[in-house]
């Protein structure tokens, strides 16, 4: 692989039988773009990447084509496209998030006693964003970054509740999904009813549902749009609990920093899901 650019060729402990080269040509047209000068020709990208017109011409049309790169014809030039704002955006909100969350997941986690997590919708998964692990020396044993299943989890059921019907049943009409106990919903059919279900009622409460002996308790977050992004629980070792406490004193906990969070990321209302589902979805 021939090191053409910083961002191409860098030092690296990376192997690389799994890098790409002509992917890491297209960040570096992307990073060439954003320094001092915000233009240049195809033969100016050309030379910094060390490749030939050609083959710039064909990273930049795909860029182009994505909408992540800009062509002036008038100048023969290229620029950042509209596209790029979006993964600014996008990481941005993300941190948001997670910074607005965090005080609110400590505060749960020190008023129940029980890990406080925090996760977002990717597909039929969701993924952690946060966690607040509980003092007690049994804790649970996701990280950031873990993913699971939607149709099988807590948070995962809030946010598959914010989607329309017909975009959850685009979602599992192959598969509906693994059973990991005898009320998880294999059917399409049951996972819908199952959903409507939770967006009325604007939270879930589940006991041993993804994992046998955990209880969790779920609520939504909302942005200033309404839309919900995210979700937080808490995680509950089942023999140390009651059905009376998850849906008493621990549901009344969730609900209410779900609420405070949505409230610091500037949501007018925080009322139940059954406001309306959207086609809006985590990516």
């Amino acid at each position: 692989m021939k090191p053409e650019t910083d961002a191409f060729a860098a030092e690296t402990i990376a192997d690389e039988r799994y890098l790409v080269p002509a992917l890491m040509r297209g960040f570096a047209i992307l990073e060439t773009l954003t320094g001092e000068r915000r233009e240049a020709s195809l033969s100016e990208i050309a030379g910094k990447l060390g490749v030939t017109r050609s083959s710039a011409y064909r990273l930049l049309y795909t860029l182009e084509h994505l909408g992540y790169v800009a062509h002036d014809p008038r100048t023969k030039t290229y620029a950042l496209g509209s596209k790029v704002l979006h993964l600014g955006y996008g990481y941005l909100a993300a941190r948001d998030l997670v910074e607005v969350a965090m005080p609110h997941l400590v505060r749960l986690r020190d008023r129940t006693g029980w890990s406080a997590h925090l996760a977002e919708l990717h597909g039929r998964e969701i993924v952690y964003l946060a966690r607040v692990p509980t003092r007690r020396s049994i804790a649970s044993t996701v990280y950031v970054g873990t993913r699971l299943p939607a149709h099988a989890t807590t948070m995962g059921r809030v946010l598959l509740s914010n989607l329309a019907n017909d975009h959850v049943c685009e979602l599992y009409r192959n598969n509906p999904g693994s059973r990991y106990n005898s009320k998880t919903p294999i059917r399409l059919s049951d996972l819908v009813a199952q959903l409507n279900e939770d967006r009325a009622n604007g939270f879930v409460v589940q006991n041993s549902g993804h994992e046998p002996g955990i209880a969790g308790i779920a609520a939504p977050i909302r942005d200033m749009t309404g839309q919900t992004v995210a979700a937080i629980n808490i995680s509950v070792v089942a023999l140390f609990t009651t059905e009376a406490e998850l849906n008493g004193p621990l549901k009344a906990e969730v609900v209410a920093a779900a609420a405070a969070i949505s409230r610091d990321l500037g949501v007018k209302s925080t009322g139940p899901l059954s406001e309306g589902p959207t086609d809006r979805q985590s990516a």
